[in-house]
C-alpha cells in the first residue's frame, strides 16, 4: 500500500512537472488525449475533430519553441530546483526513515502476539523436567546469584497464573529462538528474602514480604547452555537472551527486572494490586 501510494504521487508529481516545464510535451499530451477519446467515442468522433484540429495547432505552434522549456529551466533555476525537490523528497524521506523494513510486509510482532493469545486460552503447559542439583553450584551462578544451591526450584509453589505465563516465555524462547530456559529460584520464604537482604543491596533492596517471591508470583530464571547453566549478563550470547526474554515476558503481562535501575536480568514479576500491602513497589528489588 505504501509503495502503491509512493509510485502514484511519484507519477503525478512527474506529470505536473513536465507539463508546466515543456509545453511541448503538454500540447502532445493533450493531443494524444483527445485522439484517445475521438476513437473511444467512436460515432462522436467527427464532432471532435475540430478540437483534435485545435489540439495539432497547439502542438505545431509548442514544437516551434521547443527550446523554450530549456529556456524557462535556466531563467527559473529555483522553481526548476524546487520542482525536482517535490518530486523526490517524500519517497527518498520514507527510504530513510524505514529503511530495509518498509519492503517487510511480514508483521512479526502481530504473529508473536496471536501465538501468545492462544497460548494463554489454550492447555495448560507442564513444568520441565529438573536439572541435577550440581548444574546450579557452579562458580558463575554462585557468583551472580549467593546461596543458589539453597533456593527453592519447585514449580508447585508458584501462582498458576503465573506458572502459565513463564512457562509460555520458556516454550516461546525456545521454539524462536533457540534458548533453553531454567527456572533457577522461584518462591522464597521470608526468612531466605531477609538473610538476602542481609548480604547486600547488591543481592537484593527487599525484605521479607515486601517482594512478589514470598507470593510465589516471582521467579529468576537463566538459560542452559553448552550443558552448564549460562547466567552472567557480561556473556553477549547470555546477554542477548535476557533481552529476548524480558520482551516476551512483558507481552504475557509480566514485568521485567531487566528494565529496573538496578537490573536483575533474570527477574520477571506477575504483579497484582494489594499483594505488597502498603510496603513498597517492587521496583529495582529481587
Amino acid at each position: 500500500m505504501i509503495l502503491a501510494s509512493l509510485f502514484a504521487y511519484f507519477v503525478l508529481v512527474a506529470f505536473a512537472v513536465v507539463m508546466v516545464v515543456f509545453p511541448d510535451r503538454r500540447a502532445r499530451a493533450l493531443v494524444a488525449f483527445g485522439q484517445f477519446l475521438a476513437l473511444l467515442l467512436g460515432p462522436l468522433s467527427r464532432s471532435l475533430q475540430g478540437t483534435v484540429e485545435w489540439l495539432s495547432e497547439t502542438r505545431r505552434r509548442a514544437l516551434r519553441g521547443s527550446a523554450g522549456g530549456l529556456r524557462w529551466v535556466r531563467r527559473h533555476r529555483v522553481l526548476a530546483l524546487a520542482a525536482l525537490l517535490a518530486v523526490l523528497t517524500p519517497p527518498l524521506a520514507v527510504l530513510v526513515i524505514r529503511g530495509p523494513a518498509l519492503f517487510d510486509l511480514v508483521d512479526h510482532r502481530g504473529a508473536t502476539d496471536r501465538q501468545i493469545a492462544r497460548l494463554l486460552e489454550g492447555e495448560q503447559l507442564m513444568p520441565p523436567l529438573p536439572l541435577p542439583p550440581e548444574v546450579f553450584t557452579t562458580r558463575e551462578a554462585e557468583q551472580v546469584r549467593p546461596d543458589i544451591a539453597t533456593a527453592s526450584r519447585d514449580w508447585s509453589l508458584l501462582d498458576p497464573l503465573f506458572t502459565q505465563r513463564l512457562l509460555i516465555v520458556f516454550k516461546l524462547m525456545k521454539e524462536q529462538h533457540g534458548y533453553e530456559m531454567v527456572l533457577i529460584e522461584g518462591y522464597r520464604s521470608p526468612q531466605r528474602q531477609e538473610q538476602l537482604l542481609a548480604q547486600g543491596s547488591h543481592v537484593t533492596r527487599a525484605g521479607a514480604n515486601m517482594s512478589y517471591h514470598q507470593h510465589g508470583l516471582a521467579a529468576d530464571c537463566a538459560f542452559f547452555m553448552d550443558g552448564r547453566i549460562a547466567i552472567s549478563e557480561r556473556d553477549p550470547r547470555v546477554m542477548r537472551a535476557y533481552q529476548l526474554y524480558g520482551e516476551l515476558a512483558e507481552q504475557v503481562g509480566l514485568t521485567w527486572g531487566g528494565n529496573w535501575r538496578m537490573q536483575d536480568y533474570g527477574h520477571v514479576e506477575l504483579r497484582r494490586p494489594g499483594v505488597l500491602g502498603n510496603t513498597v513497589s517492587h521496583v529495582n528489588a529481587g
